[in-house]
């Protein structure tokens, strides 16, 4: 029997790529995301199971358990998720954008867990183990200016992932955290900058190969398809241009003293 995979953030970037690639992979996917229409679309494409769902929302994430547990339960979640608002300094942060950050990385994550736990331990109990895997930030690790709202939503996000894995201990349930470092996708950033697509293009200029969705989908079904001994505690992706949050390559890459 397939297992069964719920992924959120499925409407676009690393949830829809991470949903494409457990289906082609043989999964039964779970798409859940607030925007229906485009769930619809990946539906009809791909055969994900669209659900539409707040996951701000407590009782939408309850809802989601619920029709999760009446349709044949659940094996594995996928938490992709998420987002950044603005890039203002500290002195001129937004309490609103800090506190949707929050409540968009970090209560979630929780509501999510508490919600969707029993299921998994069912599955774990029939299967021999299920999997809660969380896709964080780089920004979790590393503070940068502009990016302090951010960097403690992650921060925040990512401390959630390693004291569940301490608090599960004994239990055949893995706890995932995958953090990615640059990724050119087509909404986070633009989102994160309030639509200025020039300063989108900016961040990204001169970079050779920032990681694609795909690419972190691809460590994703890795994570997820290893033997259930396997625990992928954390793993950090960079694309080679970025060898530190700090430290981004512009222009081709090139092996030093070697001749053009």
């Amino acid at each position: 029997m397939a297992r069964r995979a719920v992924v959120t953030g499925a409407s676009s970037g690393i949830g829809e790529a991470a949903a494409r690639a457990l289906r082609a992979r043989g999964w039964d996917v779970v798409g859940v995301a607030r925007r229906a229409e485009r769930l619809a679309a990946l539906e009809a494409e791909t055969g994900v199971v669209a659900h539409a769902a707040d996951l701000t929302d407590g009782d939408a994430v309850a809802g989601l358990a619920a029709w999760l547990d009446d349709t044949g339960g659940v094996d594995a979640l996928i938490h992709v998720a998420g987002g950044a608002r603005g890039a203002d300094r500290v002195e001129d942060g937004h309490p609103d954008d800090w506190r949707w950050m929050f409540e968009a990385n970090v209560l979630s994550s929780q509501r999510l867990v508490a919600s969707l736990l029993p299921l998994l331990r069912r599955a774990a109990a029939r299967a021999g183990y299920a999997d809660l895997l969380f896709v964080t930030s780089t920004a979790a690790q590393v503070a940068y200016p502009g990016g302090a709202g951010y960097n403690a939503a992650k921060a925040g996000e990512s401390m959630l992932v390693h004291a569940l894995r301490q608090e599960l201990n004994g239990e055949p349930v893995r706890v995932i955290e995958i953090a990615p470092g640059m990724v050119r996708t087509e909404e986070f950033t633009l989102n994160r900058l309030g639509g200025d697509q020039a300063g989108v293009d900016k961040l990204y200029e001169g970079v050779q190969a920032p990681l694609l969705a795909e690419d972190v989908a691809d460590v994703i079904v890795y994570a997820v398809d290893a033997p259930g001994h396997v625990n992928l505690d954390l793993v950090t992706v960079r694309p080679v241009a970025q060898s530190a949050q700090h430290l981004l390559a512009r222009g081709p890459l090139r092996v030093r003293g070697a001749e053009d």
